[in-house]
C-alpha cells in the first residue's frame, strides 16, 4: 500500500478518501485501517424501487450540514451488465457540492444476488469512519427482502413506503419490517398517506416484539424531514454487536450450522461456492460472514 496515499487519508484529503474506496471496492487488500477518532452512526435507508430514496436523502444532507455535522452517503446501485459499474448514479439525484468537505457521496456497484447492498461494504464503512463523518448512510437498490442484509452493517434500518402501495406490502411483511427501526410513508403530500399509516400499522400489529415508529415525510414539501432526523440522531449504537468481525463470524457460524442441521442447505450451489471462495482465501473471513447472512435472507425454494 502507497505510504503517500495513507499518508493523505488520515491528513482528510478526500481524493485520497475516494481512491481507497476504489481499491477496496475491486477487493484489494489495504491493512489495517486507523482507529476511528470517534464512532459514526451508520443507518440504512431502504426501500422499493420509485419511493423517492434519493430525493429524500438530498434533503437529509441539506438539513443535517444544517446541523453542523458531517455525512457520507454510499449509494448501492444495480451492477450494469456492461460496465460492472453503478448503473444508476443514484448521488446525480442528490445536492452536488463539490466545495463542502463535510458532504461526500459515492455509487456503488450491486450485483445480482448481493442483497441489494454492495460487496466490500464493511471495509468501506470503517474507511469513512476513519475520516470522521458523523453520519453515514447507506442507500440501497431496494430489492425486497433481501435488504434484511443491511441490517448486520447499520445501526439502524429506515424503510421507506410510500401511499398507495396496496398490496406492495406483502414484501415488506415478510423480512424487511421485521428489521426496519423506522418505517417512514414518503412522499407524505400525496393522497392516501394516513390510509398507509394505518396500513403499516395494521401489518406491524402481525409482527412479534415492538413495532417501530411510523412517521410521514415528504422531500417536495419538507415535513416530516426534521422529525426523521431526530429519530435518526435517537438510534442507539447496534453495531458494537453486529457490524464487528468476530460477531459477524459468529452470526454466521450460527446461521449455518442452524441451516445444516434443517437439512435446506446442504445442496445449495451459491452457499457452496461462498464456502469455497471463504476456506480458499479468495474472500476475507469478515467479507464471506455478510454473504452468509445475506444467502440466509435471501428467499428461495425449498423444494428439492
Amino acid at each position: 500500500m502507497d505510504e503517500d496515499l495513507w499518508q493523505r487519508f488520515q491528513q482528510r484529503d478526500r481524493r485520497a478518501l475516494s481512491r481507497l474506496i476504489s481499491l477496496v471496492a475491486r477487493g484489494e487488500d489495504i491493512g489495517e485501517m486507523a482507529k476511528p477518532p470517534a464512532a459514526s452512526k451508520v443507518v440504512a435507508i431502504t426501500g422499493g424501487g420509485g419511493v423517492g430514496k434519493s430525493s429524500l436523502i438530498g434533503k437529509l444532507i441539506e438539513r443535517w450540514r444544517g446541523r453542523g455535522q458531517t455525512i457520507a452517503v454510499l449509494a448501492c446501485d444495480p451492477e450494469s451488465p456492461l460496465s460492472g459499474g453503478a448503473l444508476l448514479g443514484d448521488r446525480f439525484r442528490m445536492p452536488s457540492r463539490p466545495d463542502d468537505d463535510g458532504v461526500f457521496i459515492r455509487s456503488l456497484a450491486a450485483a445480482s444476488g448481493q442483497g441489494a447492498v454492495a460487496q466490500h461494504l464493511p471495509a468501506i464503512i470503517r474507511l469513512l469512519e476513519a475520516f470522521g463523518f458523523d453520519l453515514i448512510l447507506l442507500e440501497t437498490v431496494g430489492a425486497g427482502q433481501g435488504d434484511v442484509a443491511v441490517h448486520a452493517l447499520a445501526d439502524g434500518v429506515v424503510l421507506l413506503l410510500q401511499p398507495e402501495t396496496g398490496d406492495d406490502l406483502q414484501w415488506e411483511k415478510a423480512g424487511v419490517m421485521e428489521v426496519a427501526d423506522l418505517i417512514v410513508i414518503h412522499k407524505a403530500d400525496l393522497p392516501g398517506a394516513e390510509g398507509a399509516v394505518a396500513q403499516v400499522r395494521g401489518a406491524l400489529d402481525l409482527i412479534a416484539g415492538p413495532s417501530p415508529p411510523v412517521l410521514l415525510a415528504s422531500a417536495r414539501t419538507g415535513q416530516g424531514l426534521d422529525e426523521l432526523l431526530d429519530h435518526i440522531a435517537k438510534l442507539p449504537p447496534r453495531r458494537a454487536t453486529t457490524v464487528q468481525p468476530a460477531d459477524l463470524l459468529r452470526r454466521a457460524q450460527e446461521t449455518l450450522a442452524a441451516r445444516f442441521a434443517a437439512g435446506n442447505a446442504r445442496h445449495d450451489p451459491q452457499l457452496a461456492d461462498l464456502l469455497s471462495a471463504w476456506q480458499s482465501g479468495r474472500l476475507l473471513a469478515e467479507n464471506a460472514a455478510v454473504e452468509v447472512l445475506r444467502w440466509a435472507a435471501t428467499p428461495r425454494s425449498t423444494s428439492g
